[in-house]
């Protein structure tokens, strides 16, 4: 029998929708960096392309059609590429700032684990969002397998915020 996820919403605190919005604002830089390095390729590999043929001794290696028709190929490709990048992560960010809410949810630790090469103490979660948790030592040792934690998270991206 599988277990009920149980999950409430709750809005989101200042210092949690500052972080959305700065997750934001970077992931968007580093988006539209990206798109622009990928436009500018998809005119250059054309033309490397027509270099390539004119020195197997093409006739004609540099046909305005034949660039064009790759140059817009390329673009085709990389725009699909762009627009389902932004579906899976950007937008889902913007969609958690706007509606300004987080999803709450009560999971159950099935394991507890210590980390000595990092001193870091973890939990093991039943929750399908999150498998796993950094705790505090005194979590740590104040909690055990079977009790349950409530983890935050942003509802559409999935982004962990904290637990308690």
């Amino acid at each position: 029998m599988k277990a009920e996820v149980r999950t409430h919403s709750e809005q989101l605190s200042p210092e949690e929708l500052q972080f959305l919005v700065d997750k934001d604002e970077k992931e968007t830089r580093t988006f539209y960096r990206a798109i622009r390095v990928f436009m500018v390729v998809c005119f250059i590999i054309p033309f490397i392309v027509a270099w390539m043929r004119a020195m197997d001794g093409d006739e004609h290696p540099f046909e305005l059609g034949a660039y064009f028709l790759g140059v817009a190929f390329l673009l085709s490709f990389t725009g699909l590429c762009a627009w389902l990048a932004y579906r899976r992560s950007l937008q889902k960010i913007k969609t958690d700032i706007r509606k300004r809410s987080k999803t709450v949810e009560r999971a159950k630790i099935t394991r507890k684990q210590y980390m000595p090469h990092n001193h870091a103490y973890y939990f093991y979660l039943d929750s399908p969002t999150k498998l796993s948790i950094e705790v505090s030592e005194s979590d740590y040792y104040m909690l055990n397998d079977g009790d349950e934690v409530n983890i935050e998270y942003s509802t559409n991206s999935k982004l962990y915020f904290g637990y308690f």
